[in-house]
């Protein structure tokens, strides 16, 4: 991970490869604008660098990046000015989600760079926060799997496809070293950044190396590691607790599936969240197999359990007080022998029978004993996150993620805490009538329901492995959570982290007694 520091250092005087600047669009036909926190910069091209930089094409664009020779005096050889988009009203500072951007959009053109001094516009330590979050986010690189070994065979860090390692450390001037409130700015940056980019390491890991036992294992290191008390409950548990679900899906592959339960506790704490997460770590279809151009990216189909176990993770390392306990559903799902068929009959952890119609809706039949599990230590809220449907991405497109929930009040509150962090999102309905569409004349209830409505149908059925009386919400991120374009701000191709930062913030909010 990049290492990052504060800074009152002045920026023509700080030994660095580069120095970061934001610049804005200006408005109407003018051109555009250098942020707050570059005025030496500035000065160092005789107030002219908006000229400059217009000359050279730049607009102020979000995620544009330019660069440029530094003014004559300055230690660093380049600045890079980076676009911010529109300029904030008067009165009013840049949007975190902007400077997060920005840093992370720098961060990514100054992969190979030692160092590098970012002075974007910071009104508070919120805000280098933001910047902090974006630079280690934007720097995120997954080479676990390239020959980064030069000629002699010797390895040197770099990436094997562009010959540039991630910014190695930034800077972050303007900022106040010693402020208690700007060092917990960093600290929470750091461990919420860090955590995620695990998350996208196991979103990213291939699936011959990521099976469920394998994914067990990395939760039962981190664990120990934070102080987070953990339980794996394997094939013969789950059969023996009656875990019908879970085992339904994971019967076909000859990777066993795994309920993995991390459960961190405060001795402040007022409150219990539940956090649930699929994890499918292969996604054939089983039986109802997927066609081909489908299954390339099935591993990323566990990407919900990996936003559940950063979030639980990252929430440990920051000491929230608040208790909060993660279920990773791991499984594999694979056609053979004796993998579930379209028409075989389930008994669920919670008693219920399902239907199996489409052996491709497994989601939710892992999350459903989930779901049930959870509901059994009565938390005061339920979430759940999983890549569950395709009719969701039709809904909503690549970037945004749906919130079903059993309370209005509570999915409102989700989505402000989901675009507080900078995750777009959209709260979704759970409309009664679609709910008759999963009748069965075989079992309780079926896996499958009406075709349009697809994404909400899911939501239903998950609502009916929830305890009575408790809170809950539903996160779709079949969308947002694997990047199969290129990279843009602070999201990398492939695996993205979403989620975690949602799950996070609804801790430190109910921890803050504001959630519930």
């Amino acid at each position: 991970m990049t290492a990052l520091t504060l800074s009152t250092a002045a920026a023509a005087g700080l030994r660095a490869d580069a120095i970061v600047i934001g610049v804005a669009k200006g408005t109407g036909s003018s051109g555009p604008v250098v942020a707050p926190g570059a005025e030496a910069v500035d000065k160092g091209y005789d107030g002219r660098l908006a000229g400059v930089l217009e000359t050279l094409g730049a607009s102020g664009a979000e995620g544009e990046v330019t660069k440029l020779p530094a003014p004559a005096g300055f230690k660093a050889p380049v600045v890079v000015a980076v676009g911010l988009g529109s300029q904030p009203e008067k009165g009013s500072g840049y949007d975190a989600e902007a400077l997060r951007r920005a840093a992370g959009a720098a961060a990514r053109a100054l992969a190979g760079s030692k160092k590098a001094a970012f002075a974007l516009p910071l009104a508070d330590a919120a805000d280098a926060g933001a910047v902090a979050e974006g630079v280690l986010l934007g720097a995120y690189s997954f080479d676990a799997y390239k020959d980064t070994s030069d000629n002699s065979g010797s390895k040197n860090g770099k990436n094997a496809k562009n010959g540039k390692a991630p910014l190695a450390e930034a800077a972050l001037l303007g900022t106040k070293p010693r402020d208690k409130a700007y060092r917990a700015a960093l600290e929470r940056a750091t461990a919420v950044a860090e955590e995620l980019n695990r998350a996208r390491d196991l979103v990213n890991t291939p699936p011959n190396d990521l099976n469920p036992e394998a994914f067990a294992a990395v939760a039962q290191a981190a664990a120990k590691e934070h102080g987070i008390k953990v339980q794996v409950l394997d094939e013969k548990a789950l059969a023996k607790g009656g875990y019908g679900g879970i085992l339904g899906v994971g019967g076909g592959s000859a990777s066993a599936p795994r309920l993995v339960k991390l459960s961190y506790t405060s001795s402040k704490a007022k409150k219990h969240l539940a956090f649930v997460g699929k994890g499918i770590t292969y996604d054939s279809g089983g039986i109802s197999l997927k066609p081909a151009g489908h299954n390339e990216t099935m591993k990323c189909d566990m990407s919900g359990a990996a936003a559940v176990f950063a979030a639980v993770v990252a929430a440990a390392r920051l000491g929230l007080e608040v208790n909060v306990t993660g279920w990773l559903a791991l499984a594999e799902n694979m056609p053979s022998g004796s993998a579930t068929r379209p028409g075989d009959v389930l008994r669920m952890y919670s008693g219920k029978t399902v239907e199996v119609l489409n052996t491709d809706a497994e989601g939710r039949l892992v999350l459903a004993d989930a779901l049930w599990a959870a509901s059994q230590e009565k938390p005061d809220a339920i979430v759940d996150v999983a890549t569950l449907t395709g009719a969701m991405v039709l809904a909503l497109g690549n970037r945004t993620f749906g919130i079903m929930a059993n309370d209005d009040a509570f999915r409102a509150r989700v989505h402000e805490a989901a675009e507080e962090v900078g995750e777009p999102a959209w709260p979704m309905p759970l409309p009664d009538h679609l709910r008759k569409g999963m009748d069965s004349a075989t079992a309780d209830i079926a896996n499958m329901g009406e075709r349009m409505g697809g994404g909400l149908v899911a939501g239903l059925f998950l609502k009916e492995f929830v305890g009575e009386g408790i809170t809950w919400a539903h996160l779709d991120i079949a969308g947002p959570a694997f990047n199969e374009g290129g990279p843009f701000g602070y999201t990398p191709k492939g695996g993205t982290g979403s989620g975690v930062r949602t799950l996070v913030r609804l801790a430190e909010l109910t921890a803050a007694g504001e959630l519930g």
